[in-house]
């Protein structure tokens, strides 16, 4: 697991570091496109991460004391906010389609959807490991699958300002 946390992170860094120099590169674009985001959803998606990172946390804690039943109704509190980023993703996505912006639309929306889309699809990987370690609930699964959940959490918090507040 910590090869693939390590990876990813090598992964989310390149494209954070193409992010900035393409920024650097056409600051025009960058802010006009900013302009358009919703911040309220970023910010609010960020609170969800924060919340499910936290029971994820509780959770191994919980299985640590031998309450593997509580760790089990944690896991599956985390995995709800999972669902409801991925919600709230879904319709900054819809919103976003629907005024006819694509990955195509200029540098920044193309940046947008790669890095919010591929952290998104390591939410849905993430609600499928929450769910393995839900059921098989050792203290072991529970660390390892927890700390896969962390990294989600560590990629939001910095994609979220990345993309959302920084002028």
């Amino acid at each position: 697991m910590w090869i693939l946390i390590g990876s990813e992170l090598l992964v989310f860094g390149a494209i954070f570091i193409s992010f900035a120099i393409t920024r650097l590169m056409q600051p025009d674009v960058f802010m006009e496109a900013q302009n358009h985001l919703n911040r309220l959803a970023g910010a609010v998606n960020t609170m969800v991460l924060l919340t499910s990172g936290f029971l994820a946390a509780l959770a191994v804690q919980a299985q640590r004391v031998g309450q593997g039943g509580k760790a089990r109704w944690l896991l599956s509190g985390t995995g709800l906010l999972g669902l409801v980023f991925l919600a709230i993703k879904f319709v900054e996505y819809s919103e976003k389609f629907s005024a006819g912006i694509s990955t195509d639309t200029n540098t920044f929306y193309m940046f947008y959807f790669l890095a919010t889309g591929f952290h998104a699809l390591h939410v849905v990987f993430g609600l499928f490991i929450l769910a393995f370690i839900g059921w098989k609930n050792s203290e072991e699964n529970i660390v390892t699958g927890v700390a896969f959940w962390h990294m989600v959490d560590l990629i939001w918090v910095i994609l979220f300002p990345l993309i959302y507040l920084m002028r």
